[in-house]
């Protein structure tokens, strides 16, 4: 006959109960809220719209497509103009 033996069985282990490792978990820093705003589309007319000639070329040199676009076509109509 085979007797396996445990050693693990004589010796008293510490219970963890699942309260105590939800409670460290919970105890870690908390994460920051990200909040974000939507502008409505009419929002982003208007702005563009109200922007100063100066802030649109400044948007155009980092890139801005629309900035771009709008610096070509008042370029176009000025030289229909002339």
């Amino acid at each position: 006959m085979i007797n396996p033996v445990n050693s693990a069985a004589h010796q008293p282990q510490a219970a963890v109960q699942p309260s105590q490792t939800r409670q460290a978990a919970r105890a870690s820093t908390p994460q920051p809220v990200k909040d974000t705003v939507q502008i409505s589309n009419a929002a982003k007319i208007l702005q563009e719209a109200t922007e100063s000639q100066a802030q649109t070329v400044k948007e155009a040199g980092a890139g801005d497509l629309q900035a771009r676009a709008l610096l070509a076509r008042e370029a176009a109509a000025r030289a229909r103009t002339k």
